[in-house]
């Protein structure tokens, strides 16, 4: 019977099926998961712990690319995926950091759940944040913000807007203050900021902090409520820098519905390289982050016990229709 569940090759195909049906029959249905993961030592699962909800990061593009990357690398090395959330307060209450084997973390975590698992010695990789306590694998967000700023500001326009994502501590959109522009945080978003106003000061221009807004969640709907704000401005912005491709796309389609043109009246940019982004119309110009080959990366970097450097990836522009 161990040989039917545990090493198919050594039966034949009849012999193994008939042991699990009559296995089942009896309701058994394989070795204890638990029990088996003891006597091994280990329980071939990777757990990646999430910054926002499960729900949310699997409708959110960018996290999904990279889980989609992890999974690959799990696939490859006959691991299983655990997915947790660090916004749970459950998790808090929780084991969870008892069965994986390694944990990914992709955000910066809230509650305690880092330092637990740290402290009980199972390896971690951190993704879009940087600690001293583990290796991670990053991208220079202020140099990509500013290598598409630059190009954006060619031609220096006298009226931009920025669409910035979780830059202040709100659950509502809205624009920034002067004391807003003085926070200090090595957030991802703050780090963009930095890059954008680094391509304002290199062309000598200005930009207020009221042309300047802050969305918390990256999703269509509040995408949309900021664009039309953006859009409905006098004067109309030349340029709209967004923190994100789900935020450019949301510009182009409430332009498209107020009869904006794209990119004769306002040229716009993006930041991820999304699929969606090539397949719009226009074609979005955007920074290409390489989440599927983050999620790769990091997996490879938790499995490979030799490895202890952390890995930032490049960013490159893309340049399309939306602001060529």
């Amino acid at each position: 019977m161990s040989n039917a569940f545990n090493r198919p090759d050594q039966l034949s195909a009849k012999l193994r099926e008939r042991i699990l049906r009559e296995s089942a029959e009896l309701g058994y249905h394989g070795p204890n998961f638990a029990a088996r993961s003891l006597r091994k030592g280990r329980s071939d699962v990777i757990a990646v712990v999430l910054a926002d909800s499960i729900s949310y990061s699997l409708s959110d593009p960018v996290a999904s690319q990279l889980l989609q990357g992890v999974a690959e690398v799990l696939g490859e090395n006959k691991k299983q995926l655990l997915l947790l959330s660090s916004e749970s307060d459950g998790l808090e209450h929780s084991s969870a950091e008892s069965l994986p084997d390694g944990f990914i973390f992709y955000g910066t975590p809230s509650g305690d759940i880092f330092a637990r698992v740290k402290r009980s010695g199972k390896p971690i990789i951190a993704v879009d944040f940087e600690t001293h306590e583990a290796e991670s694998v990053n991208i220079n967000n202020e140099d990509g913000a500013f290598i598409v700023a630059n190009h954006a500001l060619i031609n220096e326009p006298k009226n931009v807007a920025v669409l910035g994502l979780r830059l202040v501590d709100s659950q509502r959109i809205c624009r920034l203050t002067d004391q807003d522009m003085h926070v200090k945080s090595k957030e991802i978003s703050r780090s963009r900021l930095k890059g954008y106003l680094r391509a304002f000061d290199e062309k000598q221009l200005t930009i207020s902090p009221s042309q300047i807004w802050h969305i918390p969640l990256n999703t269509p709907e509040m995408a949309e409520i900021a664009a039309k704000e953006a859009l409905t401005l006098s004067p109309l912005p030349e340029v709209i820098l967004c923190m994100s491709d789900v935020i450019a796309l949301g510009v182009l389609r409430v332009a498209n519905e107020l009869n904006i043109a794209i990119p004769e009246q306002v040229q716009v940019t993006g930041f991820d390289d999304i699929p969606e982004a090539n397949r719009s119309k226009p074609g979005l110009t955007t920074v290409c982050q390489q989440s599927l080959e983050k999620g790769r990366v990091a997996t490879r970097l938790l499995l490979d016990k030799d490895h202890n450097d952390s890995v930032v990836l490049e960013t490159r522009l893309v340049i399309r229709a939306s602001c060529a």
